[in-house]
């Protein structure tokens, strides 16, 4: 796996001091930079999280319109397909539906942390008022794509913004302080949850992605789909394999925030 592959990062074989599982959240926030980022950063973390009775959101800040290889796509068309397939996959991990899937809409690629997005992304923090928040790290080295770093930005910069007082108070919001910070794609893992019961529903929410399956999945028939089943399989369960656990993932946890 190198540093631009999507989801989880390899762990140290050394590197056993991490904390492991937070207590299921009553409401959890996932942010991706696309459609799909969400399912393979933390898709397991949420179906586990979702039977437990927690009430997962999305919120995508792209509207993933240059997600495909095809140079003659109607990218509008991709537009509609991604969001369409964004609430599945949702649905797919145990979420409520499509008002609980939430867009900023920002063009593909042309994604920005500045104040106007940081504003819309602590708003939602402060409406849907989640336990735990989950999203990019802006620190992972190496990482070529610029919507995952500034989505990382966005979000670190907004529960800032989220939790204190003076910040957006034209929101008419009360402000609203995550207990945790989850960052998958951790340049620095301090934290690993259990997915072994939940691995098959994250790889069913990732495959409700069908346009990603040639350019991300690198699947183009029922074969390559087998092989990037095996491919996650095979990472999540690397992942676990030192703390006991059939399928897990990685993360850099924030708490006390």
């Amino acid at each position: 796996m190198n540093a631009n592959d999507p989801g989880q990062p390899p762990i140290s074989q050394h590197q056993t001091d991490l904390t492991i599982n937070l207590e299921a959240p009553k409401v959890a926030l996932a942010i991706g930079a696309h459609p799909d980022d969400v399912e393979f950063g933390c898709g397991g973390t949420l179906a586990k999280w979702a039977k437990l009775g927690c009430e997962i959101h999305h919120f995508v800040m792209t509207d993933g319109s240059k997600g495909t290889w095809d140079a003659s796509a109607d990218t509008q068309a991709l537009v509609e397909r991604r969001r369409n397939e964004q609430v599945d996959a949702h649905i797919r991990l145990g979420g409520n539906g499509s008002d609980h899937v939430h867009w900023l809409g920002r063009v593909d690629g042309e994604l920005v942390a500045d104040v106007e997005g940081r504003s819309n992304v602590a708003r939602i923090i402060r409406t849907v008022k989640p336990d735990v928040v989950l999203s990019h790290d802006p620190w992972k080295r190496y990482r070529l794509h610029p919507d995952h770093r500034e989505t990382g930005r966005l979000v670190c910069d907004a529960i800032v913004a989220a939790r204190d007082p003076h910040f957006h108070r034209e929101h008419g919001l009360e402000p609203h302080r995550p207990q945790h910070l989850l960052l998958w794609e951790a340049d620095e893992v301090n934290h690993v949850e259990d997915v072994t019961s939940s691995l098959t529903t994250k790889l069913h929410a990732l495959e409700a992605h069908e346009s990603q399956f040639e350019s991300t999945m690198k699947a183009v028939d029922e074969e390559g789909l087998v092989e990037f089943r095996s491919r996650l399989t095979t990472r999540l369960a690397d992942i676990g394999q030192p703390f006991g656990m059939q399928a897990a993932e990685a993360f850099h946890v924030m708490s006390n925030l």
